[in-house]
């Protein structure tokens, strides 16, 4: 009885190593994450382990997908939308709420951000108001998020954030302003006056406010790679197409892109540590970034100490080497000459 207990259980094991296809018979390109029990001291060799031990090492790097932004105008369906693709595809779900979180390492107030974001800015704020402060804070703290890896965003200003970033899946949900006004109708509770004056409320704001931090319009179809037109489709077919288009292999991050990513990263940080130094706030530097050598270009005057800056971007983690191109002006403007 013992005996034969033994050679049942062995059996047993056997064939569940034995269960998976030889490798010759898997489909090309498809992973199967199987695993086996072994109790040689010597791994095997066989065509199904080599194939399990080259699928279980690809993981990691075949879970890494686009990085999704979702933008949608003055009507509900956005943050739903987002959400189903996030759970669908195992990403985080991220909004203006954790994107304004982040920013706080910038030292800029989650209030001035989201009045920066939301409010229709007057006339004078275009003369006297600086937003390339907030710009930066916002893209940096956009890179530091996605740099997570597999996240959707819903928001108003994810797509112009990380710009010339292969992977990134950019989306607009948009419709006819008929079909926003009925929308806007049954969720504010207002008459078809009213739901047009909020709706162009809110598109006026956005268009001033983004035009005057990255200098476009929304409105633009050409920034987004996918333009979904909820009147003419459900929330359900909208959310399946995203899916489908984020799995599409033109979108999967690469090495050159995800490297295009860290010097994103790496040049919003610097502009960030610079934009925070009461010393160096208000002097038009430019930055670039790539593979952790950073390059400062500018007109200064003669009492900016270059040194100084080396010294303050060496302290930005990430930065290996900091080369410096200025032109030094004399400091009294008596002595510029254009």
């Amino acid at each position: 009885m013992k005996f034969r207990a033994i050679g049942l259980i062995s059996t047993f094991a056997l064939g569940l190593i034995a269960a998976p296809l030889p490798a010759e018979a898997q489909q090309a390109g498809k992973i199967y994450r199987v695993g086996w029990l072994r109790f040689s001291p010597r791994p095997p060799t066989g065509p199904t382990h080599v194939a399990f031990r080259q699928g279980f090492s690809r993981i990691r790097e075949d879970d890494h997908m686009p990085i999704i932004t979702i933008y949608r105008g003055a009507f509900a369906g956005g943050e739903e939308v987002a959400q189903y693709v996030a759970q669908t595809l195992d990403f985080r779900c991220v909004g203006r709420e954790e994107l304004v979180e982040a920013s706080r390492t910038y030292r800029i107030t989650a209030a001035k951000l989201n009045e920066i974001l939301e409010r229709e800015p007057h006339w004078w704020e275009h003369w006297h108001q600086n937003l390339q402060p907030y710009r930066i804070a916002l893209q940096a703290a956009m890179c530091s998020v996605a740099q997570e890896g597999n996240i959707v965003y819903h928001g108003h200003v994810g797509h112009e954030l990380l710009p010339g970033i292969r992977h990134v899946l950019k989306v607009l949900l948009t419709a006819p302003l008929e079909f926003r006004i009925k929308k806007v109708r049954s969720q504010q509770g207002l008459d078809e006056a009213g739901a047009r004056r909020y709706i162009d409320h809110v598109d006026r704001a956005r268009t001033r406010r983004l035009t005057a931090m990255f200098g476009s319009d929304w409105r633009d179809p050409t920034r987004y790679d996918l333009v979904l037109n909820l009147a003419q489709m459900s929330l359900e077919t909208a959310r399946h197409i995203i899916v489908e288009v984020a799995r599409l292999g033109q979108y999967q991050p690469t090495a050159a892109s995800e490297q295009e990513l860290q010097n994103l990263a790496l040049t919003t940080r610097v502009q960030a540590a610079l934009m925070m130094s009461p010393r160096y706030r208000n002097i038009a530097l430019n930055v670039q970034a790539e593979g952790g050598q950073v390059r400062v270009s500018g007109v200064v005057t003669r009492s900016v100490s270059q040194h100084e800056i080396i010294r303050h971007v060496e302290c930005v983690p990430g930065v290996s080497n900091v080369v410096m191109d200025l032109i030094r002006l004399p400091d009294h403007p008596d002595y510029w000459c254009f």
